[in-house]
């Protein structure tokens, strides 16, 4: 079994943004020659995420406004963990779209349905954050 890692960077203008990732993640599989396999995309900052949906602006303005709703980020007195930062509203975003994704590699390729993609979501950027591909296979 053959393994690869590498990590993606990311600077973002805006406090929150969503990024399409897919082809970042697809050169790194073929970078990594492995046909068939396992690949972890994992956001390595606790107010980043890493999900699947689909890449239409309408949907991303919904995500906006629907975690707006859970999660608003001000005002900052609200939250007990601002002190230091103001972005626990972030932190919570993060808990509600998740970690990380898992995806099947075959014939070299994402095993995706026909509208998936892969996405970082930032939620208290302006600064440097990584995102780690590990993938294992053949």
């Amino acid at each position: 079994m053959k393994s690869y890692r590498k990590e993606l960077w990311f600077n973002t203008t805006k406090r929150r943004e969503l990024i399409n990732i897919t082809h970042e993640v697809q050169n790194c599989i073929n970078e990594s020659k492995i046909k068939e396999g396992l690949v972890l995309v994992n956001a390595m900052h606790i107010t980043a995420s890493v999900f699947i949906n689909d890449d239409e602006g309408g949907l991303h303005q919904d995500y906006e406004a629907w975690l707006e709703k859970l999660a608003p980020e001000k005002p900052y007195s609200q939250y007990r963990h601002n002190g230091y930062e103001d972005n626990a509203d972030a932190h919570l975003k993060r808990t509600i779209m998740g970690r990380e994704v898992v995806c099947a590699i075959t014939e070299g390729k994402l095993d995706f349905g026909p509208w998936e993609r892969i996405f970082y979501g930032e939620f208290d950027g302006k600064r440097a954050k990584r995102v780690l591909v590990k993938i294992i296979g053949e």
